[in-house]
């Protein structure tokens, strides 16, 4: 075992980092901006905790490998669990995926609960030490890299402090000084690639009633080409419904509740929009805005220090729209347990590159389907096009074929890669389906 390990931000990247990290080093350290909630509560440094958060069924599963029985736990403090295609509307581009069994659990739990009892785990393990309420002003340089951290507690009075270690995994989130960290220490800078998608959110809480969705638990409905509105309703403990309406390019939700309730009536599908009409608010609607997805190409740099490491948000911060971003950190987390396993030897040049295969996948759904809007700036190579032109068709045949609808599923929850919707047998039930008229589309005028 190696002796310290400093891991910098608590939120889940961090915090599964941390439960990696801790079967290797006999002293784990993370270090966060905010003062945590003693309860399962929201917290000022993830503004989305507000809004609606979706664990795949791949992150489910990458957690409870972390952190055995987490599933269980989560489910006993209200958590709800059902079947993510049985239980689950999924409409893409107006079409409601066909229901069936999938065999995919879906928990539906809010993102403060499950934060809140992954943080409890983690801080529970005997070698883990958290520090609230400090910033870190920079890296300590050591020879070959990086050997600790400067850190500044947010107290009255207090002074610059040097943390020493073998190891420093950055999870900051998008917003990570990690370039500028690596400039002052006489390396480059990583190549940034920006997809700008504008998008803006409204969230409401509501009761949840039995009734509602005919009891299924979530309801999805993307925006589209011509529609840049969408909406999220997951149910979660407590009895209630988290209700997000995402607006594209400049479309911003209103946080007015008729207004609210206007915007819901525009989307592709009523399925939102007649289930709050009747449904008991708690709370007014709040916002926020996501403008770009950003990747940061760390892998890709010829010279990286020893004893560093960047992680989740800080690497790759996906448009959440399609909920990938704690999927990812929790595989991200068994990846770097992997390169542990080997040793600590050239530990960076060999996580990094597996790191970023790992973001490929969800990178190249989220980036390809945002390049669907044509005000979307980026590169729409053939392969775009063409895949782009396939899911059109996928989307109607998946209304009626529940085989193409779970092959859907299982990549939309990062199962499986996306090339199993083009094996032979699920493109030729897409072609061969594609060729019966499609339903007629909702003309919706936006409010």
């Amino acid at each position: 075992m190696q002796d310290h390990a400093i891991v910098l931000g608590g939120s889940m990247a961090g915090l599964a980092a941390a439960s990696t990290l801790a079967e290797q080093f006999e002293r784990v350290t993370i270090l966060d901006r905010d003062r945590f909630p003693i309860t399962d509560d929201h917290r000022r440094g993830v503004p989305q905790s507000r809004h609606a958060h979706g664990l795949l069924a791949a992150g489910r599963a990458a957690l409870e490998e972390l952190l055995p029985g987490l599933t269980a736990e989560l489910t006993a403090a209200g958590a709800i669990p059902g079947d993510l295609q049985a239980d689950c509307r999924w409409y893409n581009d107006g079409h409601l995926l066909r229901q069936a069994d999938s065999g995919l659990l879906a928990l539906a739990v809010s993102r403060p609960l499950l934060e809140g009892r992954v943080r409890a785990r983690v801080a529970a393990l005997p070698n883990v030490t958290i520090i609230e309420g400090c910033d870190v002003t920079g890296l300590v340089a050591a020879r070959g890299g990086v050997g600790g951290v400067r850190m500044l507690r947010r107290a009255d009075g207090s002074a610059e402090e040097e943390l020493v270690a073998d190891l420093v995994v950055d999870t900051t989130g998008r917003g990570s000084r990690g370039p500028a960290w690596l400039e002052e220490l006489g390396y480059a800078r990583p190549a940034e690639e920006q997809v700008r998608v504008g998008i803006a959110y409204a969230t409401r809480i509501y009761r949840r009633r039995p009734e509602h969705l005919d009891g299924d638990l979530v309801a999805v409905i993307t925006a589209k080409p011509g529609l840049g509105r969408g909406g999220a309703m997951l149910g979660m403990e407590g009895d209630r419904w988290i209700v997000t309406l995402i607006g594209y390019l400049g479309d911003v939700p209103p946080v007015d509740p008729e207004g609210f309730e206007r915007f819901a009536e525009t989307l592709a599908d009523p399925a939102i929009a007649e289930t709050i009409r009747d449904a008991e608010p708690i709370g007014d609607p709040v916002a926020t805005r996501f403008p770009a997805s950003i990747r940061r190409r760390y892998e890709k740099l010829d010279r990286f220090p020893d004893g560093y490491l960047v992680m989740g948000d800080a690497v790759c911060s996906f448009n959440p729209v399609f909920g990938q971003g704690m999927t990812v950190a929790a595989s991200e987390a068994l990846v770097l347990r992997d390169c542990l396993l080997a040793g600590p030897d050239r530990l960076a040049q060999r996580f990094l590159p597996k790191m970023a295969a790992l973001v490929d996948i969800p990178w190249e759904i989220a980036v390809g389907s945002d390049l669907r809007f044509p005000e979307v700036e980026g590169p729409r190579t053939p392969k775009v096009r063409m895949i782009n032109a396939y899911l059109a068709r996928l989307y109607v045949v998946a209304e009626s074929d529940p085989v193409v609808g779970e092959a859907f599923v299982r990549v939309l929850n990062l199962i499986d890669r996306p090339e199993r919707l083009m094996r032979p047998a699920i493109a030729a039930r897409v072609l061969r389906g594609a060729r019966r008229s499609a339903k007629p589309e909702r003309v919706l005028t936006p409010a």
